[in-house]
């Protein structure tokens, strides 16, 4: 194929760089696959076309919307996946590798999206937490709220997941409200290009919401201020010297970094050589230096097992990895691909040379390798190399050196107390994986080394069909970790969208917050006029539009009747002495669920109209006990709205249920599905 000549897509246009052109190779055969420079560009251009075109226009939609564009665009990069795939073996990626990072971005985009639409507003502003009340007549409180930043995102991505890498930090950017400059790493940038490229063409983006850097970032860095975040993956030498940059350091500009790290692997203390468990440890650690060919953040480094199985698991993984073939990943009986670059496989030997002078290979050869593919004789590749290091505790290397490939080190433990110390030696971590089906264990190792990891995986035998494996990160779980991988976290779900937001602690009075918020809440104002709250449609209901019910009067029929209806005789409904003895009750009391039916009966309009289903309850709380001759009434009130679609949305209603003397029974959230 010709070379790809590579554009930045800046202010809106697709720009070539002008001149500095540099030659990105196929890491198969060495040729070359694409040119880029990003020379000529305006960096502060393009961060003022951001903050003044970008971001405005993504915080004129909702949570809602922007979750429904995020879905969209990784629909579109689903469709056109295979124009992705025709690029990606020149990664040195085979397809099931390319599978994790261009169908997994594209899966990314609808996870996050879909956790969103579930549990974000269909507003600009999300409300954290309780409302505080600070004064003691409550007329002045305080409700904790994220907004926007008014900044731009600066995401510089590793060269390992090209689409993957990009699509993770994008989809909590995007919906957070701020615009986003993606730097890839240029070794595969001619992939990351494409997948940008698909999106742009999409038109589903507000212009100047994102822009892409396919060369050197120049003086990009020089323009940032307190409203912006810059998110990183790579090394930890490099994000040394990112956050040392005079701007970050002005002006205090939010860093998260995702660095490369350590991860172990722990075969537990109750597993034997012919136990399930040994076998699923064996084969992640031999998949996780496989994958990528071991080009991964997540990758398994340190594989420790208890003293007595150390030989067995050498051996067993030595014949796993013995039947990895390798070479150009086209092929289809090719199972591991190339390193990215000559470059990296250089640094990866370098790395091995190191690990040497404390522990033996014993499998593999760093320098020489069979490789299959013709055309591949001269590609990055390497083979995969296992070292034993039988003396770990006074080891430094091994727990500080990272070989950035299919490298790993196994080492033997002596009890659990010395596992769970080596295993913390990485400095902090990524992820660990526990092979164990002990709770117990698991106990442990999660109290004394969760500290350390930013995931923990037990995998045994119960679950491992349906587990995700050690090295994978999922969209609704934190991808981060403390120490040497970086101590930042990303995904998790809507956590990582509130990483591009700010946090406020807002005061005010009750009818102030319920408005910033959008949200109704205790003592906030109330609407009690005619027409009943189940009157209105979902685009005419408004927050704090109430109903205060007559009082029903609740008798010892009614709760009999209830008793044998449903079959719920427990004493404290039916028989009057054992409830007295019970300090919680004076005497019989009425069912809580009979509370709530009574409940219903009171406010529920019963002619069709906008309520077309009862969703749920959420937050159900009894409080005090309702005695036979006790009268109930209900007050209920719209809390919060929130768009499910062009037909109907999701309203919440606080109610609260009180008796005669005015104390609260019980309080509950219900949830409706009204008709626009």
């Amino acid at each position: 194929m010709s070379a790809i000549i590579l554009e930045n897509y800046a202010l809106g246009e697709w720009k070539t760089g002008e001149s500095d052109l540099t030659e990105i190779r196929s890491a198969v055969t060495g040729e070359t696959v694409a040119t880029t420079s990003s020379s000529g560009l305006d960096f502060k251009a393009m961060t003022d076309y951001a903050r003044k075109v970008g971001g405005p226009a993504l915080r004129k939609m909702t949570f809602q919307e922007r979750a429904a564009m995020v879905k969209a665009l990784g629909l579109i990069v689903m469709e056109k996946k295979e124009e992705l795939y025709a690029l990606n073996h020149h990664t040195g990626a085979t397809r099931k590798d390319g599978w994790i990072d261009i169908e997994g971005g594209a899966g990314t985009f609808l996870s996050i999206a879909s956790k969103s639409k579930r549990e974000l507003p269909n507003d600009i502003v999300i409300p954290d937490g309780a409302v505080e009340q600070i004064s003691r007549q409550g007329t002045f409180m305080a409700q904790h709220v994220y907004t926007s930043l008014r900044g731009v995102a600066v995401h510089i991505n590793a060269y390992n997941f090209p689409v993957w890498g990009m699509m993770e930090k994008l989809a909590p950017t995007l919906i957070a409200g701020l615009p986003a400059i993606v730097k890839p790493a240029t070794a595969t940038a001619y992939l990351c290009e494409a997948a940008f490229r698909i999106m742009i063409e999409s038109g589903l983006l507000p212009k100047g919401a994102i822009q892409l850097i396919v060369g050197s970032t120049g003086d990009l860095l020089d323009h940032l201020s307190g409203q912006d975040v810059v998110s990183f993956t790579g090394s930890a030498a490099t994000a040394s010297k990112l956050k040392s940059h005079p701007a970050i350091i002005r002006e205090s500009v939010r860093f998260v970094a995702e660095q490369d790290s350590l991860n172990a692997s722990m075969l537990g203390p109750d597993a034997t050589a012919d136990s399930p468990e040994f076998d699923l440890f064996v084969k992640e650690v031999v998949r996780e230096m496989t994958v990528k060919a071991g080009q991964k953040c997540t990758a398994i480094r340190r594989a420790l097992v208890p003293l007595a199985l150390l030989d067995a698991a050498e051996k067993a993984i030595s014949a796993r990895l013995a039947k990895t073939s390798l070479g150009d990943p086209a092929l289809e009986e090719v199972r591991m691909g190339a390193l990215v670059s000559q470059s990296q496989r250089d640094d990866v030997r370098e790395k091995i040379s190191v690990l040497a002078g404390e522990a033996e290979i014993v499998f593999g050869d760093p320098k020489t390798a069979e490789i299959i593919g013709d055309d591949a004789q001269t590609g990055a590749f390497i083979s995969p190399i296992l070292l034993r290091c039988d003396n770990p505790w006074t080891a430094v290397a091994v727990h500080e050196v990272e070989a950035f490939g299919p490298v790993s080190t196994l080492m033997p433990y002596k009890n659990f107390e010395d596992a769970i110390d080596l295993c913390n030696r990485g400095g902090g971590s990524l992820v660990m994986s526990l092979f164990t089906r002990d709770p117990q264990v698991a106990r442990e190792v999660v109290a004394n080394s969760g500290a350390f990891h930013g995931r923990i995986a037990v995998i045994n035998r119960d679950n491992a069909k349906e587990s995700t494996g050690h090295g994978s990160p999922l969209p609704v779980l934190v991808h981060g970790g403390p120490g040497r991988a970086g101590g930042g976290e990303e995904l998790g779900g809507v956590r990582g969208v509130k990483h591009y937001m700010q946090r406020t602690a807002v005061q005010g009075s009750p009818a102030i917050l319920a408005g910033v918020t959008g949200t109704w809440f205790k003592d906030a104002p109330v609407d009690a006029s005619d027409p009943h709250p189940f009157r209105y449609s979902f685009t005419d209901l408004e927050i704090g539009k109430t109903i205060n019910t007559e009082a029903r009067t609740i008798t010892l029929d009614d709760i009999e009747q209830f008793a044998s209806f449903t079959g719920d005789n427990f004493y404290a409904h039916m028989d009057d002495e054992a409830a007295a003895a019970n300090p919680f009750f004076p005497g019989r009391v009425a069912h809580g669920y009979l509370i709530l039916s009574f409940a219903a009966g009171l406010f529920v309009d019963p002619a069709p109209g906008p309520v077309l289903a009862n969703y749920g309850l959420d937050e159900l709380r009894f409080l005090t006990p309702v005695s036979p001759g006790d009268a109930i009434k209900v007050r209920l009130t719209a809390k919060s709205k929130k768009k499910r679609n062009d037909e109907y949305g999701e309203v919440k209603w606080d109610v609260l249920v009180t008796n005669q003397n005015d104390e609260a029974v019980a309080t509950y959230e219900l949830l409706t599905m009204n008709a626009h």
